[in-house]
């Protein structure tokens, strides 16, 4: 019996006809915003350009800029859209500049998403056609302004490195954009791309990144912004999560010099003054009597006991395949409960964002990863229209999902401090402790596995019960993804197993507690993973056979995880090069995001101490764009998966958060980072996610290869022996 409510995620590899009809579908089209028009500014005025389209822009100075819809965040979007543009448009690398596109929903949507958004790793993978096609149509332009300059065919004309030639004619771009601007004819709706063995910059390993301002500090960050009379506000949260203030005395932070306003917004009270310094300090002053009758008052210990009885009980059905329950009666089994932490984002700029408001009105500057949900939720809050609300896109210090809210927390509490701050401009700033205090957390979860095993220890049948927070539901993007009660945030990755199983069920209980959670990097993947490797390699182990082999005999029906799989171990030495003595080496491979990594860790073992001391990956995520940005974010995935599995957690006394700082929320240290190989899959596939891909394996693996050295079968995060 089939029973399965979810279609993959996983399934992002868009035919450039599934391309086209998501661009129409969403109001994003490729041929949107193609008409030739010069920049109404009063730079463009004296040096007109060409708007060749929503993404293409050159100046008659020859500087090709191209708008990105994506936040740039570390992740390196700026320079994996613009070698898309510049491939298609054979522009030289040198000419070509970068900036965040505005926030218009109709131009830049995410065109798996519907809005424009950045997350899921998508940034590459929703754009990557898009953006060729956006360098193509202007190239096509400019070889038509040339062929009517000169008298020839369009057809005669090449075009290389920015220049446009024929015979003795050459032209560079900016030479012809001003006639180009002036052509009567329409931008064409239909141009062909090349042929992927003709890519120039498409995975070259050289390209000079594109968001160079980082490098040498013209790099402009919310802290960058600076308005007049602007002031720098901090918030006092409550010390537990849905406290609300009950009242409080503000009379000694207003006697401090440069302190000018203080007042109380929905979830705390607002200490606005000439700088950072001074506001922290008279927050320090204020006393505060906070209303605890609906806060979460629970420690995190009694949480997840609570989830550990839930899943001894059958949950919502996320899918089923065959007859589990007769499987696991009638044969042996073998059975394992897996927990997982709250953990915070601990990105490295925590939230900041400038806001002004005026009336119903606003304008915003900050690190925009929600640009169509926080611009509704501004409008909705001051109850003007979505017009009405202007926000610059800024760079961001990493985000890792946090800074694409659902609720548009901290955006909404900049306006709501700004709409007090009597016209003035306000930037509101979040210490580390704010951060790490205030929310918002990857839910904690409780899983248990259960497999029938036959005589030769091969899964006959696989059931997965979980109980955790669902992160969509009571958001705006519930009815996307939740169905029949099931998030499929709480189950990918062990929905749609990858191994082959003929009986299998999914179940999931949604619990409550109110502790706010969202999106981490990698999202379900983060406990879907290690939960189903790490009882995978149980498995192997108990029937006798090699971890790798055992997978592959599981992986027959999967030719993409086989060919990672298979890669990984090879350039690992798996099974040829030995350890030395005291050492282990474990293995996972999973499939997140479109994209499939596989990793195999080897780690040293003295007692009850171990290091990680090399990681071998390898990855297909399609067409590498850029190699280097590949290797760059599978390395930082590795490293941000390896602080949880290694360190981090959040705990709760008493509905306290007890992690302040990164004393004691321990994110990996420079010293406690491993050697990594990365090796990328050669592909002809369209490209996947490589953002979040990387991090999900790291942590099973490292427990496997714990297991491999000292037998122990670790199944909570973070690990530790005994």
């Amino acid at each position: 019996m089939k029973a399965s409510r979810f279609q993959s995620q996983d399934n992002i590899d868009t035919g450039r006809r599934q391309f086209l009809k998501l661009s129409a579908a969403t109001g994003a089209g490729l041929t949107l915003g193609l008409n030739l028009t010069t920049r109404a500014s009063a730079q463009a005025a004296a040096s007109p350009a060409l708007q060749f389209n929503a993404f293409v822009n050159i100046s008659p100075d020859n500087t090709v800029n191209v708008y990105i819809k994506h936040l740039e965040m570390g992740q390196g979007v700026y320079t994996g859209l613009a070698t898309c543009v510049a491939e298609e448009l054979d522009a030289a690398w040198s000419q070509v500049k970068c900036e965040h596109a505005p926030v218009d929903t109709e131009k830049y949507a995410n065109l798996f998403m519907g809005q424009q958004a950045t997350g899921g790793s998508t940034a590459i993978a929703n754009s990557f056609t898009q953006m060729r096609q956006a360098g193509a149509t202007a190239r096509a332009m400019l070889v038509a302004a040339a062929a009517q300059r000169w008298g020839v065919s369009a057809s005669e004309i090449s075009v290389s490195e920015g220049q446009v030639s024929h015979g003795s004619h050459q032209a560079s771009f900016g030479e012809l954009a001003v006639e180009a601007a002036a052509q009567h004819a329409p931008a064409p709706e239909a141009v062909s791309l090349k042929d992927p063995a003709d890519f120039t910059l498409i995975g070259r390993e050289d390209l000079v990144r594109k968001d160079e301002g980082k490098q040498n500090g013209t790099a402009v960050y919310t802290q960058d912004v600076q308005l007049p009379g602007m002031l720098t506000a901090v918030v006092a949260h409550s010390p537990r999560f849905g406290g609300r203030v009950k009242s409080f005395d503000a009379s000694k932070a207003l006697q401090r010099n440069g302190v000018e306003q203080v007042f109380e917004i929905e979830n705390g009270v607002a200490v606005l003054a000439k700088d950072y310094w001074t506001a922290t300090k008279g927050r320090e002053l204020l006393e505060i009597e906070w209303d605890d009758s609906a806060a979460e008052t629970r420690s995190s210990g009694t949480i997840l006991s609570q989830y550990r009885e839930l899943v001894d009980e059958p949950g919502i059905v996320a899918e089923r395949e065959g007859d589990v329950a007769s499987q696991l009666s009638q044969n042996d089994s073998v059975e394992a409960v897996f927990e997982f932490p709250y953990l915070a984002h601990a990105q490295m700029e925590p939230m900041n964002c400038v806001a002004k408001v005026d009336g119903q009105r606003a304008e915003l500057w900050y690190g925009c990863q929600g640009a169509t949900s926080d611009q509704m939720a501004i409008a909705q809050l001051l109850g003007g229209k979505i017009e009405d609300v202007k926000i610059h896109t800024v760079f961001a210090g990493g985000g890792f999902g946090r800074r694409a809210n659902p609720f548009s927390d901290y955006v909404l509490e900049a306006v709501r401090v700004a709409r007090g701050a009597q016209g003035k401009p306000v930037k509101l700033v979040w210490s580390r402790e704010d951060d790490m205090q205030a929310g918002f957390y990857r839910p904690a979860f409780v899983h248990k596995l259960s497999a029938a095993v036959d005589d030769q220890g091969m899964p006959t049948a696989f059931q997965a019960r979980l109980a955790g927070q669902s992160i969509m539901m009571g958001t705006n993007m519930e009815s996307m993804s939740v169905v029949d009660g099931v998030d499929n945030a709480s189950v990918e990755g062990l929905v749609h197993l990858p191994y082959q199983v003929p009986n299998r069920q999914v179940e999931v209980h949604n619990t409550q507690a109110g502790v706010p959670v969202q999106w981490w990097r990698s999202v379900g993947n983060t406990h879907t993973a290690f939960s189903k490797e790490v009882f995978i390699d149980s498995l192997a182990r108990k029937a006798g056979q090699d971890p790798v082999e055992y997978r592959l005999s599981l992986l027959k029906h999967n030719p993409r995880e086989t060919a990672v799989l298979k890669l990984a171990a090879e350039k690992a030495e798996w099974g040829s090069r030995e350890l030395p003595e005291g050492w282990g080496r474990g293995v996972a491979v999973h499939t997140s995001f479109g994209s499939t990594v596989a990793e195999i860790v080897d780690v040293s073992v003295q007692g009850t101490e171990f290091k990680v001391e090399r990681v071998v990956a390898a990855v297909d995520c399609g067409i590498a764009v850029n190699p280097n940005i590949i290797r760059a974010q599978i390395e930082g995935g590795i490293a941000y998966g390896l602080s949880a599995a290694l360190a981090d957690e959040v705990t709760l006394t008493d509905g306290n958060v007890d992690q302040t700082n990164f004393h004691n929320y321990r994110v990996l240290r420079m010293n406690d980072m491993p050697e990594v190989e990365v090796h990328i899959l050669p592909s002809g596939n369209a490209p996947s996610g490589v953002g979040e891909p990387g991090t999900p394996p790291v942590a099973p693996a490292v427990a496997n290869a714990l297991a491999a050295a000292t037998g122990q079968t670790l199944t909570r995060l973070p690990l530790r022996l005994t």
